[in-house]
Order: structure tokens, then sequence, then C-alpha cells
């Protein structure tokens, strides 16, 4: 599967931003679909996930009451919603998707197809 993220900006602490992640190539609906940032000289982390049906998500401890992860598998899209945005937010946001979905859904090494990722930038 093909993914390709967007959304990424320069926002003002305190702002919003949507991402959003277009998938193609197989059926969507089979994934988990995770997000994951990577801030400068930091490794990758962890932000949020959902299951295939869209039934349950899961979030980092940082982000959670923050930020929203929602899919639309009409339109094989993921999102992110971001809300209350911290200079500490600032990184490289990427979605990823999982085949098996009875492995943890935080670990980035059991994701199997990877997006290019867009920059997120938080201003103070």
């Amino acid at each position: 599967v093909q993914l390709q993220a967007s959304g990424g900006g320069l926002v003002q602490a305190g702002g919003s931003l949507r991402l959003s992640c277009a998938a193609s190539g197989r059926t969507f609906s089979n994934y988990v679909m995770g997000w994951f940032r990577q801030a400068p000289g930091k490794e990758r982390e962890f932000v949020a996930a959902i299951t295939r049906s869209g039934g349950s998500t899961y979030y980092a401890d940082s982000v959670k009451g923050r930020f929203t992860i929602s899919r639309d598998n009409a339109k094989n899209t993921v999102s992110l919603q971001m809300n209350s945005l911290s200079p500490e937010d600032t990184a490289v946001y990427s979605c990823a998707a999982k085949e098996n979905y009875r492995v943890s859904y935080s670990l980035s090494f059991l994701y199997d197809y990877w997006g290019q990722g867009t920059q997120v930038t938080v201003s103070s």
C-alpha cells in the first residue's frame, strides 16, 4: 500500500492542524493505521493508532486529549486532528500501515508501510 501524508505546516502554540494520509494500492480497511513523529535529534515516537474498522483508537500519553485519529475506509484516508499544539509537538509526522492487527500498535518496527512524512512546526 502507498501512503501520502499532507497537512503539515507552521502554526502558533495553542493552534490546530489536521493531517491527512491517503492510501492506495490495496484494501485500506485491512490495515491498522498509525501516526508517528520524529523531532530533530530524537527517536521516532508513537503518536496514535486506529483499528481497521475505526472502532478503537490508541494515543501516546503526550497527546491524549489533544489529538484525535480517525479514518474513512470509503475514502482510504486516515486523519490526525491536532489541537492545543505546543512547541514540543514540532516534528516530522508520518503515517504508517500495519497488517497484523494482533500485535502492539505503538511499535514502529511492526508497521509494514510508511508515508513520506509531513513537517509540523509549532512556534512559541
